[in-house]
């Protein structure tokens, strides 16, 4: 599969894939050959694209792969990629067997569920993950009588087999860990459950990402690595505290489309905000919210990297350009570097969730695919 470094926009990121298996090689390593990694590539690969981070994923050593929807499971399959991929979230009892019939698997956790699913069953194995919410309170089952109930229906289903059992951690991000250790030790509880009533799913997996970084014996025979599989903390506070560095996969930049300078009294972008109070280089960037670079960063104080020197967003982000001050005139098509690295300066995604007052999950995933994805040719998978 060809994965092109062309690009029509003067704006693009750029996914450093050498550091995606880096990161999965040393999660990798914390964890015992018989433990599984599954690469979390929903949301288009949290952002940096699903498939080129799957098969780098692959290349390092994942071996299953999570989804969010079953749309995005098939468009892996279509891309070439063979291996298990498990939907994270509610599949539709009619679509079962669509995922059957492309050997994907579905989270299930109701038992009306599967019996409305069997009046759609066309003679497929349907393999399928128990999700229990030992605290999330998002998705799962709860008490053991609905385990266990659940557990009979699945028995008594000729087109489903239980493959695995899961649940997720609401706080394995956070320094405090009673919580984390309360689910742990509820999801124990359960596990034990289903093999007392002679259950044996073959995969069973709670650890997330920081689950799987900060308590790698507390995982079972599965982890799901997710957010850090790109570099990126599930929260600042945790990082110190991480067995090894993560490396980020994710940069973004844009050229400068003109450069002006302007007199004193000069106003910039939509209601005036900005006013130049002396003679002043000024940049437009072709990026905007349109492409997910919120207004927010200039309402923020945002800067971005221009010559290898911090500068500011000035004036009002607009839906397709921006403006910055330059520290001088520098020619056009200079190269603006929004997230990543200018000589010694660096704007990390860390940086700009902090200036947007929210997670790193949030700003890979919410810059658009107007902007094209590239992957230089030392990094493409299977370079």
């Amino acid at each position: 599969m060809a994965f092109s470094s062309e690009s029509y926009r003067d704006t693009w990121a750029e996914i450093n894939t050498e550091n995606i298996k880096y990161n999965v090689r040393e999660i990798r390593k914390l964890h015992a050959v018989d433990v599984a990694v599954m690469a979390v590539v929903k949301a288009d690969g949290y952002g940096h694209g699903a498939a080129a981070t799957a098969l780098a994923a692959a290349e390092a050593g994942a071996s299953y792969f999570g989804v969010a929807l079953l749309e995005e499971a098939l468009e892996l399959r279509e891309a070439g990629i063979e291996l298990p991929i498990l939907v994270l979230g509610r599949t539709r009892p009619q679509d079962a067997p669509v995922a059957a019939r492309n050997g994907i698997r579905l989270t299930v956790f109701q038992e009306e569920w599967l019996k409305e699913a069997s009046k759609y069953a066309s003679g497929e194995s349907l393999l399928i993950h128990m999700k229990v919410d030992t605290g999330m309170g998002r998705l799962g089952l709860r008490e053991d009588s609905e385990i266990a109930s659940f557990l009979d229906a699945a028995a008594q289903n000729p087109s489903v087999e239980l493959e695995g059992m899961y649940t997720h951690f609401a706080t394995a991000d956070e320094l405090e860990t009673t919580y984390f250790e309360q689910q742990y030790a509820r999801f124990s509880r359960v596990v034990d459950l289903v093999q007392h009533l002679g259950r044996s799913p073959r995969l069973i997996h709670c650890g997330n990402s920081a689950a799987a970084m900060r308590f790698p014996e507390h995982c079972f025979n599965m982890i799901r690595f997710g957010i850090s599989m790109y570099g990126l903390t599930p929260a600042e506070n945790i990082t110190e505290h991480l067995p090894f560095t993560l490396k980020e996969a994710f940069t973004l930049h844009s050229r400068l489309t003109q450069v002006k300078e302007v007199p004193p009294g000069t106003s910039i972008s939509y209601g005036a905000t900005y006013t130049s109070v002396e003679n002043e280089w000024i940049g437009t960037v072709p990026i905007g919210y349109a492409d997910g670079w919120l207004r927010a960063h200039a309402e923020n104080q945002g800067e971005v990297l221009v010559d290898g020197y911090r500068v500011p967003i000035v004036g009002r982000i607009c839906m397709d350009q921006m403006m910055v001050r330059l520290p001088h005139e520098v020619p056009v098509d200079t190269e603006v570097t929004l997230i990543g690295s200018q000589r010694e300066e660096t704007i990390s995604v860390t940086e700009v969730a902090s200036r947007l007052g929210t997670i790193t999950y949030e700003v890979p995933c919410i810059i658009s695919k107007r902007v094209p994805r590239v992957y230089p040719p030392d990094n493409r998978p299977g370079a």
